[in-house]
């Protein structure tokens, strides 16, 4: 593997009005495409192009913001969290919202299991509770004539897994690519994993530093390559092998503060999001060598993410941009 990277301007994708909190990936929804959503703190997740960043549409219905946001694998589903006290299901397809998961606090987290057409949905947030929610159990409404928007449906009760055992709000819920295997990560610094069969926890892990980002590797459906949770912590980031809860891979220290990290096994690259300098720098995993930095961010880099074919890095800021950053050789895109 060649460590030159490519020198290329990154896309900017305008239209956030505040801070980007979160960003996601679908995967590949034919051989080549694929969608990115964005959460934002102006209430307004939007849907874009995964290799352009151009602007799709916008999830209208959010009164607070909107603190976390993802797509299934096939990019059918769409969910979002928000200090509103709700999580969203929406159709990407039609904007149209399709259920509405109505909490007691602020939604921090969402997370669906890697499948096609997933009928589930796991929140996390202030509650300090992570639940469980069957979306088969919805029934979305229609409208009152043909072209006005389904009524979503708004009575599902979630089912809370290791009641009690969360002693502070929940920063991130990620579905592992073994269905029955749910992580979080708190605010007490500690990174927990859940066992939906026995419905308890099953292995932790206590960080220094309160954590910043807690992403999984792949949103493939049935991946067979390993899965890697990456986490970032103050001015360290963690590596676990998502398929044994609780393997720490390795440890990477910094002599700076991050605010995000994003891996690409395959490549064997990880991106770090600066808190401090808003720089994005770029490192081989196996060395721990940086290999390049990729300057244009005016805030803390909150959130980054690799396209599922690792073409493309996506981060968001403070600044309110999300930036599209090309990592691969050749033209790519709207890239010569």
């Amino acid at each position: 593997m060649a460590n030159e990277l490519p020198r290329a301007m990154p896309l900017t994708a305008h239209g956030h009005s505040r801070p980007v909190t979160h960003l996601h990936f679908s995967h590949l929804v034919d051989e080549t495409d694929s969608y990115l959503i964005s959460a934002c703190k102006d209430n307004n997740p939007m849907l874009r192009d995964g290799i352009t960043g151009d602007w799709i549409g916008t999830f209208i219905g959010h009164k607070g913001a909107v603190w976390s946001s993802r797509l299934s694998s096939d990019g059918a589903l769409a969910a979002t969290g928000s200090a509103d006290f709700t999580a969203r299901i929406w159709d990407p397809s039609s904007g149209e919202c399709l259920h509405v998961l109505n909490h007691n606090h602020i939604v921090k987290s969402v997370a669906f299991p890697i499948q096609m057409k997933p009928q589930f949905l796991a929140t996390g947030g202030q509650e300090k509770k992570l639940r469980v929610f069957d979306l088969s159990l919805g029934q979305v409404g229609s409208g009152l004539t043909d072209t006005e928007p389904r009524q979503p449906s708004n009575h599902l009760q979630g089912m809370e897994i290791g009641a009690g055992v969360h002693t502070a709000s929940i920063k991130s819920v990620v579905w592992n690519v073994d269905y029955n295997i749910i992580t979080t990560a708190a605010e007490d610094k500690t990174i927990r994993w859940w066992d939906l069969r026995a419905q308890r926890m099953i292995q932790s892990f206590t960080t220094d530093r309160d954590v910043m980002s807690c992403e999984l590797s792949t949103n493939m459906a049935g991946d067979p390559n390993p899965a890697v949770l990456s986490v970032a912590t103050g001015n360290a980031c963690y590596f676990f092998n998502s398929n044994r809860p609780g393997e720490l891979m390795k440890r990477v220290n910094f002599d700076y503060e991050i605010a995000s990290v994003a891996i690409n096994p395959m490549a064997g690259r990880f991106v770090t999001g600066g808190h401090k300098d808003f720089w994005v720098r770029v490192y081989d995993y196996e060395t721990e060598k940086e290999l390049d930095v990729q300057k244009g961010h005016h805030g803390p880099v909150w959130t980054m993410a690799f396209a599922p074919d690792g073409k493309v890095l996506a981060s968001g800021s403070e600044d309110g941009t999300v930036k599209l950053w090309k990592h691969c050789q050749g033209p790519h895109g709207l890239w010569p």
